[in-house]
């Protein structure tokens, strides 16, 4: 028998037995993935609340409480405690006003040192001019708004983070739980360029092709920073500490309220975050032939 003899029974074979499988089967598969962290030491976990800021569209603080609380109670072995929602951002500015002696009002967004510029505030009012002004008078606005708009505005509250006396007197209240705390920044986005898009193209037959396709677009939407850290009630001292950044964008002239955006951006982190604190399964499918 030849090699070609050989090579065709071969292939007869085969195509007989792609034939025969016509059926097509989607199995359920589950990969679990181990948590980042042991806290096998507590029972009890307090949400107690985040440093937020971006937009005042949406209260990040309060929603992000709410969402890890539900998730928590249902994903998580430990029990949730149901407890105020602590102001964080008020009481980390009295903790920096305590520290340097400023009977004044908390300035989260300007620079500390007057003699500085605010041209990286998002509040400003544009390039400084020759003699400081422009500058001076967005510090100003800064001072007396006191919001928080950017990561630079963030920043000057990590101090109450590494409170170690603070975060052990919570822990003592709620009974040395595991706390989870940290900051949340949910900005609005406005970006344009090429964006690559799949149209459908019909031949003069009628068959159907997708073609990518390179067009300029202007699109808004929000980007969202967590940074969850998660610190030991009964020492005070951080456990772990983990940044995630995701972002959505849409067509200009679609209109989406800042909360959905918020609950869609928080539906793409809730995974990792979970993962950090407990054993996860990955769910997906295979396909087998039969």
């Amino acid at each position: 028998m030849t090699g070609r003899s050989v090579a065709t029974i071969v292939s007869a074979v085969l195509l007989t037995s792609v034939s025969a499988c016509t059926n097509f089967f989607e199995v359920p598969i589950e990969t679990p993935i181990s948590a980042k962290m042991d806290v096998s030491a507590f029972r009890r976990v307090l949400v107690a609340g985040f440093i937020s800021g971006g937009t005042d569209d949406v209260d990040a603080n309060l929603e992000t409480v709410r969402l890890l609380r539900s998730q928590l109670r249902s994903k998580s072995g430990l029990r949730v405690i149901e407890a105020e929602v602590l102001p964080l951002a008020e009481l980390a500015a009295d903790k920096v006003k305590a520290a340097t002696g400023s009977g004044g009002p908390a300035a989260p967004q300007g620079a500390a040192d007057p003699q500085q510029t605010s041209g990286g505030q998002p509040s400003g009012s544009g390039q400084p001019a020759p003699g400081g002004q422009p500058a001076a008078a967005a510090q100003q606005t800064a001072s007396t708004d006191g919001k928080i708009r950017s990561q630079k505005d963030l920043d000057k509250y990590q101090s109450i983070f590494a409170d170690v006396a603070f975060w052990k007197k919570i822990g003592e209240e709620y009974e040395n739980p595991l706390i989870v705390t940290g900051t949340i920044l949910f900005t609005p986005q406005q970006v344009s360029g090429f964006v690559t898009r799949n149209q459908e193209v019909y031949d003069q037959l009628g068959r159907r092709t997708v073609v990518p396709t390179r067009a300029y677009m202007e699109r808004k939407g929000f980007a969202i920073t967590p940074k969850f850290i998660f610190i030991d009630g009964r020492t005070g001292a951080t456990l772990h500490s983990e940044t995630i950044t995701e972002q959505v964008l849409y067509n200009a002239q679609q209109n989406t309220p800042a909360l959905s955006s918020y609950f869609e951006l928080m539906d793409k982190i809730l995974p990792t975050f979970l993962g950090t604190l407990s054993t996860q399964k990955i769910r997906g499918t295979r396909v087998l032939l039969r």
